[in-house]
């Protein structure tokens, strides 16, 4: 229940924080896309557009992830598991190349607004954040403790029983009481 408890709050705020980023992003793509990189809250390097396309893209990918996040918080089983927990581990990797190339961009240094300045710091954040929700929302494989590593009694429950030692032939088995 910890694991759980712990990376509800934190899947919201890197839902808010890719939000941001996003908005960011695309703002100082536009600019320098129509060419006005002298803007004072802007400048930037040559660095500068590939940073801008991965922060969009792991924006992108990392607020679709989240939705599916929403959705393995709510279930809590290994069969919800799978798509947070792929998505996560698809979001993250692309966030850890933006971190790259803001890494990059401010190791060439040069004037960087303060637009480019927060997103450089919103990656570097999400990096760790997201690190830390994809550990947490795969932290039900080592213990039942902290995550979907059980399966609900009541789940699946519904059908007609079928003996595994008839497994071939065209009987069934009624139901019991």
């Amino acid at each position: 229940m910890a694991g759980r408890n712990i990376a509800a709050p934190l899947l919201f705020l890197n839902l808010v924080m890719y939000f941001l980023v996003l908005g960011f992003a695309s703002w100082c793509l536009n600019r320098f896309i129509n060419g006005t990189t002298n803007h004072p809250s802007f400048g930037g390097n040559g660095a500068t557009n590939f940073f801008l396309t991965f922060s969009i893209l792991a924006a992108v990918l990392g607020i679709v992830s989240k939705f599916a996040g929403g959705n393995h918080l709510r279930a809590w089983r290994g069969d919800s598991l799978a798509a947070a927990g792929s998505t996560a581990l698809v979001a993250w990797a692309v966030t850890v190349l933006a971190f790259g190339l803001a890494c990059k961009q401010i190791a060439v240094g040069g004037h960087r607004g303060w637009r480019l300045r927060i997103l450089e710091a919103f990656i570097i954040i999400l990096t760790f954040t997201q690190l830390l929700y994809l550990l947490l929302v795969h932290a039900g494989i080592f213990s039942r403790n902290y995550g979907p590593g059980y399966r609900d009694t009541e789940y699946g429950v519904g059908g007609a029983h079928h003996d595994p030692a008839l497994k071939g032939s065209s009987a069934v088995p009624a139901a019991r009481v």
